[in-house]
């Protein structure tokens, strides 16, 4: 018998169309989309299915992303698929404390568009900056970073693909000083913000705020943090974590390899695209990565899971 996560992508993924025939030919999507819509005070069906800019503004971006991961989650869950963990990279854990039962979906979608508006305003935009550093160890680039004021590591994503970030100018030195050390290339990723940066602290405590009013429920099945990436089963980790998140590294290679350690041999990614599906085969090539992005989508998972 498989032992399954449900994991979420983050921000990036998204783009126009994403969840359009979860919403159009389910009752459980289309219901995840009106109340969204209803609770945010905005159309989220036109946000996600109609082309415009506002998709790619993080103060959209992340309801967005969580609307679609939900619906698409639920309806899966519908048809019998339960999972023994969860998780999620950076925005994605968002979805994952709904599948862990810790946020209803209601709380888990109005925090995340607060999430993303103090993200958006926590940094002028151009004045932070992001960028992928591929080809080079974690301890290396560590070790290049902390020479240099102003500069964070974002996410350990997997083998050779670690992101940096910070101020512009000093992500441009950090970059310039990698590749003397050994990176094959670094790319600046197309980003609002210093993401995952001590530039995004102030934020963190403002969400801190924010997650007052949220409920947070004792997780019916464990769920692994960014922050630690370790299993939180105590509901009075969860507000600290989720606050710590959002300046913190994302420890997605490391969260992988717990959830690996601890027997799960069967990936779902649930949400737009296949990026976490891609870190995955480079972390571990022995589990199964199966994906939810489409509709048609369930039945090769169903299918995939009764061999």
């Amino acid at each position: 018998m498989s032992k399954i996560a449900f994991i979420f992508p983050g921000q990036g993924a998204q783009y126009i169309g994403m969840g359009q025939d979860f919403y159009e030919n389910t009752e459980t999507g289309r219901k995840i989309f009106e109340d969204a819509s209803a609770w945010l005070g905005f159309s989220v069906p036109d946000l996600c299915f109609q082309e415009n800019k506002q998709l790619d503004m993080t103060e959209y971006t992340q309801a967005a992303m969580v609307t679609v991961s939900i619906a698409m989650m639920k309806t899966l869950e519908e048809k019998g698929v339960k999972p023994d963990a969860a998780a999620g990279l950076s925005l994605g854990e968002y979805a994952a404390l709904v599948a862990a039962g810790v946020l209803n979906e209601k709380d888990a979608i109005t925090t995340v568009r607060q999430r993303g508006i103090l993200m958006q305003e926590a940094v002028p935009v151009g004045v932070g900056a992001m960028a992928a550093v591929l080809g080079l160890g974690a301890e290396a680039i560590e070790e290049v970073v902390s020479d240099i004021p102003d500069v964070w590591i974002a996410n350990y994503n997997c083998p050779g693909q670690i992101v940096v970030s910070g101020k512009k100018e000093a992500v441009e030195t950090a970059c310039a000083a990698l590749k003397e050390a050994g990176a094959k290339r670094t790319i600046f990723l197309n980003v609002s913000g210093p993401f995952h940066s001590g530039m995004l602290t102030e934020a963190g405590r403002k969400l801190g705020k924010v997650l007052e009013a949220a409920q947070i429920h004792t997780p019916k099945i464990p769920y692994v943090a960014n922050v630690t990436a370790e299993f939180v089963t105590d509901a009075s980790m969860v507000k600290p974590l989720l606050e710590q998140q959002v300046s913190s590294s994302v420890r997605w290679q490391q969260s992988v390899e717990t959830m690996i350690q601890d027997g799960i041999d069967t990936f779902i990614e649930i949400g737009p695209g296949k990026t976490l599906a891609g870190f995955i085969k480079k972390i571990n090539r022995t589990v199964t990565i199966l994906n939810i992005e489409k509709l048609e989508d369930v039945e090769k998972v169903l299918e995939a899971l009764q061999k």
